[in-house]
């Protein structure tokens, strides 16, 4: 009997994706929303154009997630 055949304890690491695709998804939606937000500001515009840039992006990244949430995702081949 191998020792893998042996070991009793059952570990739930293959439950804990979702973790990982929260996680991985709130720190892309961080990242893209400030690298918006900076290169806007990078532009000199004024404070309300970077608020409505930033929200804009906020927006739009949601409504991306959620139209996601709808289409299964399939194997690129």
């Amino acid at each position: 009997m191998s020792r893998l055949e042996r070991h009793p304890e059952q570990h739930l690491v293959a439950r804990i994706g979702w973790l990982r695709a929260a996680v991985l998804g709130a720190n892309d939606g961080l990242v893209s929303t400030a690298s918006l937000i900076v290169g806007v500001a990078a532009a000199q515009t004024s404070k309300t154009g970077i608020l409505v840039a930033g929200v804009a992006g906020l927006v739009a990244g949601g409504q991306l997630v959620h139209a996601a949430g709808f289409e299964p995702a399939t194997p690129s081949v």
